[in-house]
């Protein structure tokens, strides 16, 4: 199947590990241009060299998405060197699951208001884009029960609610937006690959509850959200797609 990807143009945060380079490396290999962003210099300049081996412009930076000035300046800064947007992917996450004032205030900056105003700042190339399409990174820790209250949970859950409602509003101007929501992940070096090491009994319970009798990987969620993302993909539109090997139990109608 023909993506229809060669020659768009996609940013990413947080692509220079996990998922979210994963979802990088696709869309390279599909031809896509690529701006990419993350916390550490030294890998931000080793995805940028090891991305444009594969054929495409990269551009990257060091940037944190909690501070809304510098976060919106090189999405608007990265698109105009890119020469348009076609693509917009919010991918950081904070993680964890500290309860405290200062817990919920990283996850909502973050998470939440990382995807929010990353969207804001690339409206206006996006809307001038003939393929426009937003993929919000969710969690099924948004949709079902998982372990206990946190705020992970509840603001992956808000993405879930706020992308569709978005998904509605920009309709009309050509933008879709849809939802991935990954089940447990197994990354080297990631938090399951954490818990794994040091909580085996969390680990083995977890690993027990998916039907499919293994973890995902970062590469079964990028082609998932490579596809939503691309124009074969065309009349899909606020869509929750949950990748978790049956993880999750509930029925979605």
């Amino acid at each position: 199947m023909d993506l229809g990807l060669s020659g768009k143009k996609a940013l990413i945060t947080g692509a220079t590990r996990g998922i979210g380079r994963a979802i990088a490396n696709l869309l390279a290999d599909e031809g896509v241009d690529l701006a990419i962003c993350a916390r550490n210099q030294a890998e931000v300049d080793t995805a940028v060299g090891e991305l444009g081996a594969k054929g495409v412009r990269v551009v990257g930076a060091v940037v944190d998405v909690a501070d809304k000035e510098s976060y919106q300046a090189w999405i608007a800064s990265a698109a105009s060197e890119l020469g348009g947007l076609d693509i917009f992917i919010p991918n950081v996450s904070a993680g964890g699951g500290d309860m405290s004032d200062a817990g919920w205030q990283n996850n909502f900056n973050v998470d939440l208001m990382g995807t929010t105003r990353g969207i804001e700042a690339a409206m206006p190339f996006l809307e001038q884009s003939s393929a426009a399409s937003v993929v919000v990174i969710s969690s099924t820790a948004g949709v079902e029960t998982f372990m206990g209250p946190q705020p992970y949970n509840a603001i992956k859950g808000a993405l879930v609610i706020h992308a569709k409602q978005l998904s509605q509003a920009l309709a009309p101007a050509g933008i879709r937006v849809n939802c991935v929501s990954p089940g447990p992940v197994f990354i080297e070096g990631g938090a399951w690959d954490y818990i794994k090491t040091n909580m085996t009994e969390l680990y083995d319970s977890t690993l027990a509850q998916i039907p499919q009798g293994h973890m995902g990987s970062a590469e079964e969620v990028a082609n998932a959200v490579v596809f939503l993302a691309s124009p074969a993909a065309s009349l899909i539109t606020g869509v929750n797609l949950v990748t978790d090997g049956g993880f999750t139990k509930r029925v979605q109608l």
